[in-house]
Parts: structure tokens; sequence; C-alpha cells
């Protein structure tokens, strides 16, 4: 089985999944999102818009950040 088609494709969960097997730190969604846009990847259109214009929402730690990355970095995304 060629795995090579696969390289820098990672579902959010396999992402998820290794950054709890690697740190024990639980990320969402949405983090993985937000690190995807700050490293400049393509990111899916959100369907689930906001009810109000000043919603707050709340931003990743620099520890998780690091280990999304670390995450990237192991699926060959970045």
């Amino acid at each position: 089985m060629d795995l090579s088609e696969f390289k820098g494709k990672a579902t959010y969960e396999q992402i998820k999944a290794y950054v709890v097997e690697q740190t024990g730190l639980k990320v969402s969604s949405l983090y993985i999102a937000q690190i995807k846009k700050k490293c400049g990847l393509d990111v899916g259109e959100n369907f689930n818009l906001q009810k109000s214009e000043n919603a707050r929402q709340p931003q990743c730690t620099p520890e998780k950040e690091d280990a999304i990355i670390q995450a990237f970095r192991h699926f060959g995304i970045i």
C-alpha cells in the first residue's frame, strides 16, 4: 500500500489524536484552524457563522500551538 498520496493530508481528528498521544493536551478544531490560518494553509469554509459581530473567540495557548505545529510536521502538512 502506497501512503505517499496521503502525505500532507490529515483530518482534524487525526491531528487531535496525535496531540493527545504526544503531549496529553486536548485541542479543539477551532485551535487547529487558527494555527492553519497562522501558517498560511488552506482552511475550509465555515458554515457555523457567528450570530453577532462582536462575539469573543478563544485563542490558542502557546503550548497548544507548539503541539499542533509539531503534529503538522509529523503529518507532512508543513
